[in-house]
């Protein structure tokens, strides 16, 4: 049995294959268009996972989109309808993408797979196409490629149709939703709002904001509490809509919201000053702060010892951090795409396992990502064959070299592109197609946000590290092959701090706190990622 799921038309656009069961194939478009969050039906990315399996389009028994466009249209006309005449300028401007596009996805999608076989004209020989909920996808993919029998599924994001926040309860081939919180009251676009409002762009930059929190201070997350989000014991909560503009206008937040905490937004080009870092923190610890409510409150409520999550704000590395650290669970563990991309496994993962009623196995060891490394390689002949097309000068090495050379040149505080294997899936570079450093270089961290990847210098990068070192660099009690996870440095490994205490903002940046200063971050945190054997042996060795 061969599915494949699909996630496209909003961004992050990706396709998934499972034949039997098993993960053959993920990618997003974005690695084949080079557009950054590509939101286009993601034609290429099923080409590749039809040629990972070298298999056609017609034998494909299922397709599946990862959520229902007449439940999302639903939503947004009833939204508008609620805040009627103060949405008709948005309202203006999405009805006719709906009315010409949107609401005939069913047809997009026939079309653009008949374009992938046109050679072939028997139109009953194309997959059945099927429609998945968008927080059921995020569930699916989160428990099925967990190694978990049985677990609590949280699903987070900005929002799905109508869902922003739901439970769901996993247990062998069935998820079983348990409850949700509806649109517009919604923690990931809370966090999105915050993110406009510091000057970055809506679904891409909160990873910039996360990263921006340790130069601040919290000063105003009093008055976040007690004007923008009611927060339940539980964990549950309601947002105060006055404040802000995403339902019913083309921004995210008013001026009722400059008002509050007496400042505009920032542009981004302006400069990052001290009170966008302290609104960067205050956001950062009110999510945090939500998310471990929640996830007691669901412990105590199904009684389970695992709990898996999903959705975008499961990419806040901070946030998990902390949970991990409260050891509520046994075990938690997150699906590396945890965005709109993974919704395309998941889709497919229910199918399988939920529509089709496939038994499951499972042995609360090992998930089913395979390190996530599920997307396209080249052989030596490919590369040489592309090089030479170009006339570009290469040298070849044999392995046994490349790992003794490469290390030496990383030891030299040279910046190394490394490319090996099949691509990642996800948003994380996790040594497939890495751009790598010295970690104890006191420059390092500036030089590649500067003059490599030119973008904001207080920018953290994450450390690699084998998976037997992690315990006596990090204060981390498991693995974390997804860097998925936040966790302190050990005490031992930092140099003396007290000097730094007087000192504020992108100032800290200029100090050296550790052995490893290059992926230090200012509060001595880091993003980590542990390297096994099994699936990356090069870049083990490397390391």
């Amino acid at each position: 049995m061969k599915i494949i799921g699909i996630s496209a038309f909003y961004h992050d656009s990706a396709a998934a294959l499972i034949i039997d069961g098993k993960i053959v194939a993920a990618a997003q478009e974005e690695r084949f268009s080079r557009k950054k969050h590509d939101a286009a039906f993601p034609k290429e990315a099923i080409k590749y996972c039809l040629l990972e399996a070298n298999i056609k389009i017609t034998d494909i028994d299922y397709l599946v989109f990862y959520e229902k466009p007449f439940l999302k249209f639903e939503r947004l006309i009833e939204s508008y309808i609620s805040y009627a005449p103060f949405g008709f300028p948005s309202f203006i401007k999405a009805i006719p993408l709906w009315l010409k596009e949107k609401l005939f996805i069913k047809n997009i999608i026939k079309n653009e797979i008949k374009l992938l076989d046109i050679e072939n004209n028997k139109k009953d020989t194309y997959p059945n196409l099927l429609f998945t909920e968008h927080h059921q996808s995020h569930a699916a993919s989160a428990f099925f490629a967990s190694p978990f029998d049985k677990a609590a599924i949280l699903c987070v994001d900005g929002v799905g149709e109508w869902a922003t926040t739901s439970l769901w309860y996993g247990e062998k081939n069935q998820i079983k939703p348990i409850w949700q919180i509806n649109f517009p009251h919604s923690l990931g676009l809370l966090y999105s709002a915050f993110t406009y409002f510091a000057g970055f762009k809506v679904n891409s930059g909160e990873y910039k904001l996360m990263g921006l929190a340790p130069y601040g201070r919290p000063l105003y997350k009093k008055i976040i509490v007690d004007n923008l989000i009611d927060i339940k014991d539980d964990g549950t909560f309601k947002l105060n809509m006055k404040y802000f503009s995403y339902v019913s206008g083309l921004k995210m937040t008013n001026k009722k919201f400059s008002k509050l905490f007496g400042f505009k937004p920032r542009r981004p080009e302006e400069e990052i000053t001290q009170q966008y870092m302290d609104i960067a923190s205050s956001i950062q610890q009110v999510l945090n702060d939500v998310m471990l409510k929640l996830v007691k409150s669901v412990k105590n409520e199904l009684k389970v010892d695992y709990l898996c999550l999903s959705g975008g704000v499961a990419l806040n590395c901070v946030t998990n951090g902390l949970i991990e650290k409260e050891k509520i669970y046994k075990d938690v563990w997150i699906q590396p795409a945890s965005g709109d991309s993974g919704g395309s496994l998941g889709a497919a993962y229910y199918i399988w396992y939920q529509f089709l009623n496939n038994k499951r196995i499972s042995d609360n060891r090992e998930d089913k990502m395979q390190g996530s490394y599920l997307g396209s390689s080249f052989n030596i002949n490919e590369v040489k064959s592309y090089l030479d097309s170009i006339g570009a000068v290469y040298k070849e090495i044999d392995d046994k070299n490349l790992i003794s050379i490469t290390a030496k040149l990383i030891s030299q505080e040279k910046i190394i592109g490394w490319f090996d294997g099949r691509m990642e899936f996800g948003p994380r570079a996790l040594g497939s197609r890495s751009i790598l450093g010295d970690p104890r270089s006191p420059t390092m961290q500036s030089k590649m946000n500067l003059k490599i990847k030119y973008r904001e210098s207080f920018r953290p990068f994450a450390p690699s590290i084998l998976e037997e070192e992690l315990s006596s660099w990090f204060d981390f009690e498991k693995v974390s092959p997804y860097m998925l996870f936040v966790s302190k440095i050990k005490n031992s490994k930092l140099l003396d701090s007290t000097k730094f205490k007087d000192i504020n903002g992108l100032d800290l940046l200029k100090e050296i706190r550790s052995h490893v200063p290059a992926i230090t971050h200012v509060d001595n945190s880091a993003r980590i990622q542990s390297v096994n054997k099994k699936y990356k042996l090069r870049y083990y060795n490397l390391i």
